[in-house]
């Protein structure tokens, strides 16, 4: 018998006698660089599939800031707590790539005021998380103040909901 192999017509290794060479197992074919199903030597079988590319998804959570923080505060409250402690142990049951925390305030104070409150309700949000386990560069904080209102600021109720903290959490499923 000799070593020398060469490829055949079907695009698998086989030696000077036409036998196709295979693994140990005896499963699986030597193939070449042109090897295609159309051209695989029966009972080679087929070509190993490869895995799926899972996209990484987002869920976003919008949560009123008055169920977190009390007015013109950024310390959380047990409320705010209860609803983050759901957002960490969700972060946990994924390959997380990245959470987003963003504060919102209404029209009431000045701009540069809200720009801060708003900051400040952020990375409360991301303080409390990296407590709770997820990890602090996964996290990013950042405030909007007033400039992304979802409502009117001309009424009590379209200033509520403008109040928020919007946490966005992107990965894929273990």
């Amino acid at each position: 018998m000799s070593a020398v192999g060469t490829a055949s017509a079907s695009d698998n290794w086989t030696n000077v006698d036409g036998h196709v060479w295979k693994d140990a197992s005896g499963q699986n074919c030597w193939r070449d660089a042109f090897w295609t199903p159309a051209t695989a030597a029966e009972g080679c079988g087929k070509p190993v599939a490869e895995a799926p590319v899972v996209a990484p998804t987002a869920s976003k959570v919008v949560l009123n800031a008055d169920t977190f923080f009390d007015f013109d505060k950024s310390t959380l409250k047990p409320e705010g707590k209860q609803v983050l402690d759901q957002v960490a142990q969700q972060a946990g049951s994924i390959n997380l790539e990245t959470v987003i925390a963003t504060g919102h305030t209404d029209s009431i104070g000045t701009e540069a005021y809200n720009q801060k409150l708003s900051e400040r309700r952020a990375n409360s949000v991301k303080q409390y998380l990296i407590s709770k386990g997820v990890p602090a560069d996964r996290i990013y904080a950042e405030g909007k103040g007033e400039l992304q209102p979802v409502a009117s600021n001309k009424t009590r109720e379209g200033r509520a909901q403008n109040r928020r903290v919007e946490i966005e959490i992107v990965g894929t499923r273990k």
